[in-house]
């Protein structure tokens, strides 16, 4: 019978309390606004919630009322009494048994279908939301961080509507209908076992303490080993490690680490084992006590046979849920906080939102204007969290001017080339136009409209853009390409990879359009990925090409097929190029050299050349050094 303090798994839900006993939780604050948040997520499954309890409530009932039955078939036999009476306890035990085993179905039935249903709604909630927030968002946060918020914590929040609240309830109503039927049995008996609770539960606090801080220092580790991983198992993380011939030292950093994980699970192992231990010794001296004394009472015919073992019985279902009850706050809190680091990244304020007269896009060819354009990145408050960054506090450096009165005008079909040193702002100013950032003053306008009043996915569908590092999924060509239009065929993939010059390539792969680019497209060359890249805009032939440095860092001969890639791809256009090698734009029709945030001359290659200012001067620099 002393085994049986670990059944009805109250053993280790009350190791499981101790082990999630931070300390800081005891200082978390829940308001009811957060509460009622919190609610409304749980409403489309209230009826579930409802039966969930329910089940939980009589499954806590059976555990009580076998234990009382047991006593009565010991009456029976130890007083002589009719043998059907014996026989129908048993079966109603029997049946009691069957139903409990029924409602344990239930429970976990509706105990998943509540949990995996908060967790798909809060993962859909958080992935939509992130995916809406701006770039600066992304540039800051660490990755390993956000993901987390999606799994451990979003985890952690649906235990507040499963676990914890079934412990709560199971764990209350258990250990106040076992107290009351031990008191009705015998008031004595069920003191004296009350008397040992706290021989138990202090060392049990002052184990939990220890654990908490041994659990908590083995989830930073294994955070920063995560992190480790994730940076040194991607394509250009493992190849910093070879290039700079540092493996030995990854080995032991990430050794010494894994090392301390596994000095603090054996230890927090024998403090689990030793808390069982006590938790049985306790429940076991506690039914020696009722043996002794009970029996005493049954010789002196104060009590029955019957009555001391149902108290016996009673008493493996009393200690578990008193210690589990005892840290009830810490597992309620535990289950809160990880809501709260939900919400914490679901009220971080989009800024790119559409308003609610957006419109679409004019129609027609583009018309391009910059009027007087002011931008400032914003600030990390209004784009970043602390915890995502993995700092105390968030840094309050204003960024800046980049764009400082920016004016200029690409007319429908027209190539204009933004030139200009680095840091000069040409990056900034073309992702004002897709609106991944939003201008500080002044407007950016397509056809007359104010890309801030129009809708997103018509601005989408409008500009294609093709990066100095355009990336690829770790999927095949066809998906990727298919990025650029969903529903394209093959036959119209073919004719996009043929006009972007690398048709030749794909067909020689054994895998042809089912090959796996691999992770950012390291399989290929940068000029193929480029191609790869310029294929998939044609393919969704937008009005509007934008392209950042999209020639950088190529040899000549890579250079060469991609600006046939790349006339294919701006033909009939409105193009906006940010170019790095000014041998690329020569037959712009316009270029506008921006320097320190402000248009500092604007003309075609000749005229800048002639004018002999800070294009001309760029322009012989990359001659002298081109020819050399």
């Amino acid at each position: 019978m002393v085994g049986g303090v670990g059944g009805g798994g109250h053993g280790y839900s009350a190791m499981r309390s101790l082990r999630s006993g931070d300390p800081k939780l005891a200082q978390t604050k829940l308001t009811r606004g957060m509460m009622q948040r919190i609610l409304r997520f749980a409403t489309p499954y209230r009826w579930d919630i409802t039966v969930f309890m329910v089940t939980v409530v009589l499954s806590a009932g059976i555990g009580v009322a076998t234990p009382v039955l047991a006593g009565d078939v010991i009456n029976e036999i130890t007083s002589g009494g009719d043998e059907a009476v014996v026989v129908r306890i048993a079966i109603l035990i029997a049946v009691l048994a069957i139903a409990e085993a029924g409602l344990s179905l239930a429970n976990r039935w509706y105990s998943a279908k509540v949990g995996e249903g908060l967790i798909y709604r809060l993962r859909r909630d958080v992935f939509r939301h992130v995916q809406s927030m701006p770039l600066a968002f992304f540039s800051r946060t660490q990755t390993g961080a956000l993901i987390s918020r999606l799994n451990n914590d979003v985890m952690g929040a649906q235990r507040a509507f499963t676990s914890t609240l079934s412990g709560l309830v199971s764990n209350a109503i258990a250990v106040v209908l076992t107290l009351a039927v031990m008191a009705s049995q015998s008031w004595q008996i069920t003191l004296l076992s009350l008397v040992l609770v706290p021989v138990f539960l202090i060392p049990a606090k002052m184990v939990g303490r220890k654990l908490a801080t041994l659990t908590n220092e083995s989830f930073e580790l294994n955070a920063r080993m995560n992190n480790q991983m994730t940076e040194r198992f991607g394509v250009g993380g493992a190849l910093l490690v070879k290039l700079f011939g540092r493996p030995d030292r990854e080995v032991d950093e990430f050794a010494n680490r894994a090392a301390r994980v596994r000095d603090i699970g054996v230890t927090t192992a024998m403090y689990a084992r030793t808390f069982i231990v006590a938790l049985t010794l306790v429940a076991g001296l506690a039914q020696a006590v009722t043996y002794g004394l009970g029996g005493w009472f049954a010789l002196t015919d104060s009590l029955t046979a019957g009555t001391v073992v149902t108290l016996a019985l009673l008493l493996t279902r009393l200690y578990g849920p008193l210690t589990a009850l005892s840290n009830v706050r810490v597992d309620v809190m535990s289950a809160l906080v990880s809501f709260q680091r939900v919400f914490e990244v679901l009220d971080l304020k989009p800024l790119i939102t559409d308003t609610e007269d957006a419109k679409p896009v004019p129609t027609g060819a583009a018309r391009i204007v910059f009027d007087d354009v002011r931008f400032r990145y914003p600030d990390a408050e209004d784009v970043s969290l602390a915890s995502l960054e993995d700092v105390a506090r968030l840094e309050k450096i204003e960024s800046g001017t980049v764009l400082d009165g920016v004016s200029f005008t690409v007319e429908p079909g027209q190539l204009v080339a933004l030139v200009g040193h680095s840091g000069a702002g040409k990056t900034t100013a073309s992702m004002l136009v897709p609106r991944v950032y939003d201008v500080s003053e002044g407007s950016v306008s397509i056809n007359g409209l104010d890309v801030r009043q129009s809708q997103a996915q018509s601005l989408r569908d409008t500009i294609g853009v093709v990066s100095q590092d355009s990336h690829m999924f770790h999927d095949t060509i066809r998906a990727n390409l298919a990025y650029g239009r969903v529903d394209a065929d093959e036959s119209a993939m073919w004719e996009a990879l043929e006009r972007a010059q690398i048709a030749p390539l794909v067909r020689r792969l054994p895998e042809g359009l089912d090959t796996v680019v691999g992770e950012r497209g390291y399989r290929f060359s940068g000029g193929e990925k480029q191609r790869l890249a310029i294929a998939r805009l044609l393919l969704k032939s937008p009005r509007v090409v934008i392209l950042d440095e999209a020639t950088a860092h190529l040899d000549s001969e890579s250079e060469a097929a991609l600006q046939r890639a790349l006339s294919e791809a701006l033909q009939g256009r409105t193009a906006l190029v940010i170019a790095h090698r000014l041998s690329t734009v020569r037959n712009a029709d316009q270029i506008v050299v921006l320097h320190e945030g402000r248009v500092a001359e604007r003309g075609t290659h000749d005229e800048l050349v002639t004018r002999g200012g800070i294009y001309a001067e760029l322009y012989r620099t990359q001659f002298t050094h081109d020819t050399r």
